[in-house]
């Protein structure tokens, strides 16, 4: 009997805690911010000290990239795990009087996901996945939402109203709304503690209009003199320097982030807390936004709305003490749509049937045996029609679709012009036609989406 129990307890405690197995998962996301929007990717002109830490403390991607160009895809993407030739989502479209057009009721989603296997779930932020009451409301997929439905709401920073669940939350709209937005996450966090919990954060930040609060805005306008009396208009809102309000808005944001690690800290919960950080495509050039003055896309060519790797090549940081090793690079090729599968994979919830995701867990604990994608793959319905894909190191780019199906394609080797500017399509013709193949291969046709060639076509029938 004295083996039996000793074999008992050796064996119980080789087992691991039940609270270890379901680590806490943070995904923050940014709205319009660049590649190069970050001090660890390269950002010079402000300091983001306590995202830094998130590379510093953790692994940093290089080769990671947005579901999207746009807001409402790349959420679509993100919250799925299938790229824009499957996912339903595929553009932005408003419905009246506030939201977007919603996703199916019974779509399967991440905090769908892990609620099935004991987490917490809460969004803070910006939704634009299905209007308020649509089968697609965020409440129906998390436990908590806290903050914007609707994108064209959030294009101001003081709202008359955010949106707690079904509660419309009525404000006064001069307040701010990004620390309303981070004081209902921390509360969260403090609420469950004892996990596990699942945070989408998808801040607005630095999206237009450029508000900030003018004690942010104040240091940086004897920086950026030159921007004074530059009125930035948008959305029927105006601000003087939008430069210093961007360097203000990235300032209050890097500032939130620090105040959520070191809750995580304080509650000690740190070591099974794992965060992640990116963007949701690349910068804007809206509301006098300047990001050529900021190189916010870096070495890359492009901005939002654009296919080329400034418009989809996001930033992409994990951290989780103990883990991942700190200080970290990683060159794997990832995705937006690979989030949903890590996130199961670490939470030990079943992956649904037909996504285009893999899992990065593996790059994420250093481990050697990380599935490779065959190749990514994206679609834009807007600027005259576009697809993109890469592989390996090959980038293909097509635009012009709507008016020329067979429009030309793009080639370039980004292992040497990461820039995007020497175009090899004349003398691989090799890679033309991969292009093409991947292009038929990855696109589901969709009665929602459908390029304008194909609806002249339907017309003449």
């Amino acid at each position: 009997m004295k083996h039996l129990a000793f074999l008992f307890i050796f064996v119980i405690s080789c087992l691991p805690a039940l609270s270890a197995e379901k680590p806490n998962i943070i995904y923050i996301l940014l709205d319009d911010a660049g590649y190069g929007d970050i001090g660890c990717y390269g950002q010079t002109k402000f300091a983001t000290p306590n995202i830094d830490r998130l590379a510093s403390e953790g692994l940093k991607f290089t080769d990671h990239y947005a579901g999207s160009t746009v807001c409402a895809p790349t959420r679509c993407v993100l919250m799925t795990g299938v790229h824009t030739g499957h996912s339903f989502v595929r553009g932005n479209r408003e419905v009246k009087p506030e939201g977007q057009a919603p996703m199916p009721g019974d779509i399967v989603t991440i905090p769908r996901l892990l609620g099935e296997v004991g987490y917490t779930t809460g969004a803070f932020g910006k939704w634009g996945l299905g209007a308020p009451g649509s089968p697609s409301d965020p409440k129906e997929h998390f436990d908590l939402f806290y903050g914007y439905n609707c994108q064209r709401e959030a294009h101001s920073y003081y709202p008359n109203h955010l949106w707690k669940n079904d509660e419309k939350i009525e404000l006064d709209g001069e307040t701010y709304s990004h620390p309303l937005i981070m004081d209902e996450t921390l509360a969260f966090v403090r609420d469950n503690k004892e996990g596990p919990f699942f945070i989408y954060l998808p801040i607005t930040i630095p999206h237009a209009a450029m508000h900030v609060p003018e004690d942010y805005a104040k240091p940086w306008r004897e920086k950026f003199a030159e921007f004074e009396g530059k009125i930035g208009k948008y959305a029927g809102t105006e601000f003087d320097n939008p430069a210093a309000a961007f360097a203000g808005m990235m300032t209050m944001l890097d500032e939130g982030v620090g105040e959520l690690l070191a809750l995580l800290k304080e509650l000690d919960i740190d070591e099974n807390t794992l965060v992640m950080f990116s963007s949701d495509n690349g910068p804007h050039r809206e509301g006098g936004h300047v990001p050529d003055y900021f190189d916010s896309n870096g070495s890359l060519r492009g901005y939002k709305r654009d296919l080329t790797e400034g418009g989809i090549r996001a930033p992409m940081l994990a951290r989780w003490p103990g883990k991942i090793a700190p200080g970290t690079v990683t060159g794997h090729v990832s995705a937006h749509w690979d989030i949903l599968p890590t996130v199961c994979e670490l939470a030990g919830a079943e992956l649904p049937g037909e996504i285009d995701g893999i899992s990065i867990a593996a790059t994420l604990l250093g481990k050697k045996e990380q599935k490779e994608h065959e190749y990514l793959y994206w679609e834009f319905y807007e600027q005259g029609g576009k697809k993109a894909a890469r592989w390996g190191d090959w980038k293909a780019v097509q635009t012009g679709i709507n008016k020329n199906p067979k429009a030309p394609i793009e080639i370039y080797d980004l292992s040497k012009d990461i820039g995007e500017e020497k175009n090899l399509a004349e003398v691989r013709p090799d890679l033309v036609n991969r292009a093409k193949e991947i292009f038929t291969d990855a696109h589901e046709p969709s009665p929602n989406w459908i390029f304008a060639d194909k609806k002249r076509k339907g017309k003449k029938k």
